[in-house]
């Protein structure tokens, strides 16, 4: 089938993430895609090499379907709002042809209990350019009853093959030796206590921070410490390097080396539950405290234990305490446990498929 995915770039890149994940998984299993992105520009780093079978197309100012095959498949990628130029030719050919592409708003990843009522629901447009078709709810989720989550047939394989003791060694990093976490993060206000509870841990602990917002969160934090006590980064059993940008590739890499990873929003959270390690999640916080509650419905369905809860509460602002201390081989045995039941599950690109193919 040729599928049309429409992409806005909102903040910090997550949707064109979720997004290429998706079209290249579609590809990599035999369909073809146009994915449409308002802003391209990191998909240079994300994907260098591109993908067959995506062809990347500009969204700038209204997408046109004069001269293009038309698609089977429409996917709206979290409510961006498909240009009415395209709806309406769309429409008209449907009219023409009798054949309605299947219309499907991709919607955000979500454990609350409303995910579940709502997958799959149909959503008949009444007016406007589209009048006639179909629009269906498809939800990301963590339960049979949802439409799963990104997980590429051979991820698994790849994950297995991973040389974690070398791809660590390139980092100068001994057997046995430092711990290492990575930072992926806006900028939480518990990053300060995190840094501290890091530099006087048992042992030493490197700290491999992205590029962009936690590098320079992490920065102007280490200058401030290092101007009140010269001497703290001295006496520090934590050691800081600064990454490049990363390819989705090497990201799942750096999750994968990593004993413990803190992620960021969508694509992150669900790169961290198949790389297994311990981790903590900051989602993306909301004007109405909404993620509050989208927070709690995770660690519910994660079966969090009481410090991993509250690290995530913390980590999040929605408790004011301390940090409590890391326990990585209990927060790692909950992944596992989280993961194989993930597992048992139809991943989202193949539950898409089996949806269009449905509905046609």
């Amino acid at each position: 089938m040729l599928w049309d995915i429409f992409c806005k770039v909102i903040d910090n890149f997550g949707d064109v993430g979720v997004c290429w994940r998706l079209a290249a998984d579609l590809a990599a299993r035999g369909e073809q895609v146009r994915l449409w992105v308002d802003d391209t520009r990191a998909l240079a780093w994300m994907a260098p090499a591109g993908c067959p079978g995506v062809t990347v197309l500009p969204w700038a100012p209204a997408p046109r379907t004069t001269g293009r095959p038309a698609s089977d498949v429409l996917v709206e990628a979290f409510g961006c709002g498909i240009d009415p130029e395209f709806i309406a030719g769309i429409a008209d050919r449907a009219r023409v042809t009798g054949a309605n592409p299947v219309w499907i708003n991709l919607e955000y990843l979500s454990a609350e209990r409303y995910v579940e009522r709502s997958h799959g629901l149909p959503s008949p447009v009444l007016y406007g350019p589209g009048k006639g078709l179909v629009r269906h709810f498809f939800y990301p989720g963590f339960t049979p009853r949802t439409g799963g989550l990104l997980r590429e047939p051979d991820l698994g394989a790849r994950r297995s093959a991973f040389d974690r003791a070398a791809w660590r060694a390139r980092l100068g990093v001994a057997p046995g030796g430092e711990r290492l976490a990575s930072l992926f993060c806006y900028e939480p206000a518990a990053l300060d206590g995190l840094l501290d509870q890091l530099a006087s841990a048992g042992q030493p602990t490197r700290l491999l921070v992205t590029t962009g917002r936690a590098a320079a969160a992490t920065r102007a934090l280490i200058e401030h410490k290092n101007r009140r006590h010269p001497l703290w980064e001295k006496n520090s059993l934590l050691s800081i390097s600064y990454l490049p940008e990363l390819s989705q590739i090497d990201f799942d890499h750096l999750l994968w080396a990593c004993d413990l990873n803190f992620v960021r929003g969508e694509d992150s959270l669900v790169r961290a539950l198949w790389a297994g390690q311990a981790f903590i999640w900051q989602i993306y916080p909301q004007d109405d405290a909404a993620h509050h509650r989208k927070l709690d419905a995770f660690l519910d369905w994660l079966q969090a234990p009481a410090s991993l809860r509250q690290f995530h509460q913390v980590w999040n602002g929605t408790s004011a305490t301390a940090l409590p201390a890391i326990d990585i081989a209990a927060w790692c045995a909950t992944v596992a446990t989280a993961r194989a039941r993930l597992l048992a599950q139809d991943d989202l690109t193949h539950q898409l498929l089996k949806f269009a193919r449905e509905n046609r």
